[in-house]
């Protein structure tokens, strides 16, 4: 049961990013190009849904799915590495036109080419954990 929830979650998600074009590849070049508010308007709503959840969550005391309270870790300090991630990060989505959760979107929709962006973004994860305790934190 509880992995039809988790299906359903992800179905929604499948959709809602297909109808407001933000798996677009167009989209996401009109982004990285300025000419559009399209993309900034769909990451700015998601930030603000994200800070208004989070806060419900720490407020409200909400559990999980297991009734467990939800716990909450506050950032260690330190912009630089963030500032790093972010551009690595930006840079793969430009390149590459897709950010990971619109990569299984498309998949889903049948463009298998992306496949090979899953695998190189799978790749960079593992990486990424081999090198990480030599990376500055």
């Amino acid at each position: 049961m509880k992995l039809l929830k988790y299906l359903l979650v992800g179905f929604v998600f499948g959709v809602v990013l297909t109808k407001s074009e933000a798996v677009s590849w167009y989209r996401i070049y009109e982004m990285f190009q300025f000419d559009s508010f399209h993309m900034y308007g769909i990451i700015m709503t998601a930030i603000v849904t994200g800070v208004i959840g989070i806060q419900i969550i720490k407020r409200k005391k909400i559990k999980d799915i297991n009734g467990n309270p939800i716990e909450i870790q506050d950032k260690e300090k330190g912009t630089f590495r963030y500032w790093i991630g972010g551009l690595f990060f930006g840079l793969g989505w430009a390149m590459v036109g897709a950010c990971p959760g619109p990569i299984f979107i498309l998949i889903g929709a049948g463009f298998i080419s992306v496949g090979f962006i899953l695998i190189g973004a799978l790749l960079g994860t593992f990486l990424y954990g081999v090198v990480k305790d030599k990376l500055p934190h």
